[in-house]
Order: C-alpha cells, then sequence, then structure tokens
C-alpha cells in the first residue's frame, strides 16, 4: 500500500461539508453559563495615608517628623501618566511638606478659565518655574523679592511630557523662567534618566527649595525617603538604571536606534555632551 499523499486506490474521498457558524442565539446559550460564575475582585495592598506606600513598605520612618517650615509654595504640574506609576516620587516630596505648600495639579491642558487661581499664580511677580532651556536664569542668581512668598512651578513628567505641558500651555511661560545649575547626580536610580545630571521632580524640588529658603538640611531630608525607596527597590530585585548618556557612551544601548531624524540627533547631542 502507498503511503504517500496522494489519493487511494477507491478513489478521492468525499469533501467534507462546509462547517456551519453558531447563531447568535447559540452563542448566547453556550455563554450563558460564563456570567454566572464568581469573579475574584483583584484589591490593592493597603496604602499608608502619609507616603501613599503599601502599608508593608512604609517609608514614613525616613519622613520627617513634622511637616519642613517653608515660606515657598510649590505647585506641582503632573503629567496623567506619572499618577499611575508605583515608583513615582511627587508623593513623598508632599509628605515631607505641608498641604498648603505643596498643591499638586493632574493634566496637559491648563486654561484660564478651567484653573483661575493656577493663572492668578502664574501672573504672580512672586512665581517661578523650573524649566531649563535658552531663557531660564540660574536660580541662585535670582533675587527674590520679599513681598510676598515665593513660588515655584515644577512639571513632573518625562522630558518629552513636561515639554509638551509647557509649549502647550500659554501660562506657564509667563512667570520667570529658571534652571538649576548642578553638577549632582541624581540618586533615583531605579529609573532611566537621559543624562547624569537630570534630576526627579523630588530632586528638584529639594534642591530649588534649599536654594530659596537658604537653608542647606532640606535637601538632606526631602532626599531621605527617595534613598530608602531606591535601597528597598535594589535590595528586592531591582537593577540600577544607567542613564541614556551613559549607555551610548559607553556602547551598551542595547535598543534600537531611532528612525526619526530629530530623535536620532537627541541621541548624538547626549553622547557629545552637548545640553539639551
Amino acid at each position: 500500500m502507498e503511503r504517500g499523499g496522494g489519493s487511494s486506490a477507491a478513489g478521492p474521498s468525499p469533501s467534507p461539508s462546509p462547517s456551519r457558524s453558531p447563531s447568535p442565539s447559540e452563542d448566547r446559550e453556550c455563554c450563558a453559563g460564563l456570567w454566572e460564575l464568581p469573579v475574584e475582585r483583584c484589591e490593592r495592598r493597603p496604602e499608608c495615608g502619609r507616603c501613599s506606600r503599601p502599608q508593608k513598605v512604609c517609608l514614613c520612618p525616613f519622613l520627617p517628623i513634622h511637616p519642613l517650615k517653608v515660606s515657598t509654595c510649590l505647585y506641582i504640574i503632573q503629567h496623567p501618566a506619572e499618577e499611575s506609576r508605583v515608583l513615582r516620587t511627587v508623593p513623598l516630596l508632599a509628605a515631607c511638606l505641608p498641604p498648603d505648600k505643596c498643591k499638586i495639579l493632574i493634566g496637559r491642558r491648563f486654561s484660564e478659565d478651567r484653573y483661575p487661581e493656577l493663572a492668578t499664580v502664574c501672573r504672580s511677580p512672586s512665581t517661578l518655574i523650573l524649566y531649563p532651556g535658552a531663557e531660564a536664569t540660574n536660580l541662585e542668581e535670582v533675587t527674590l523679592g520679599s513681598s510676598s512668598p515665593p513660588i515655584m512651578i515644577i512639571i513632573d513628567g518625562t522630558w518629552s511630557q513636561a515639554k509638551d505641558i509647557f509649549y502647550k500651555n500659554s501660562l506657564f511661560r509667563l512667570p520667570k523662567q529658571v534652571q538649576l545649575k548642578t553638577n549632582i547626580s541624581s540618586q533615583y536610580v531605579i529609573r532611566t534618566q537621559p543624562t547624569n545630571t537630570c534630576l526627579s521632580t523630588l530632586e528638584c524640588a529639594a534642591v530649588a527649595l534649599t536654594i530659596m529658603e537658604k537653608n542647606k538640611s532640606i535637601q538632606e531630608t526631602i532626599l531621605r525617603p527617595l534613598q530608602a525607596l531606591c535601597s528597598f527597590q535594589l535590595q528586592h530585585g531591582a537593577q540600577i538604571h544607567h542613564s541614556k548618556e551613559h549607555l551610548l557612551k559607553n556602547g551598551l544601548y542595547d535598543k534600537p536606534m531611532p528612525k526619526n531624524k530629530r530623535k536620532l540627533r537627541r541621541m548624538e547631542l547626549l553622547v557629545n555632551n552637548v545640553k539639551i
């Protein structure tokens, strides 16, 4: 007997009849029992009301016993994507300061009609916005007036998200634009930064408040919970994230290079130590 794939001696076998698709009513009958199956609810771990961390890994022992006494008021403009990040730093920053000195606004677009208080803040001569660029003045060189408490606006998000928020909201171009002139490396080593000197929102706030309040202990106090967070994560399997600048310079960048010419140019600037 031939074992090949040809036809048998008895002739071609009859073709199978085409399968019939089940009707909608049959579909409903088949699935009827599924709706009655119990669904296990996914409950989130209880969170600490102060540091917003799960209670088992609460960072409150590393926070100041009492909120820091500062005259500067921070307005944190947070991109919505940052709100859902597990290892975000803004809750730790807020836990270090009095509620009336750290106000968080979440969104992408901020119009004067929807945010009248923010519009008033942006028009105040005592307001600064922390956003580096050619038009920014080094914060150390800014003379703060004594007539009203200073206000600092900080945008919380990735660099591309912060850029989008800054340029698409005209309100944020009203305050005096400032930047931090510092060579310190970020201690937020569990998240990749563009360059070695890019800082997280908490670190920016810590340095800015230290300068504006003329109190060096502020930076140390605010950075303590961040150091504890990174230490805990590294002890439980997290890896140190080197900056994109470091990876590119040392040939360790293992992702495909972007095809977009503008993004590719930005990477070239990182390698050549050109400020972007």
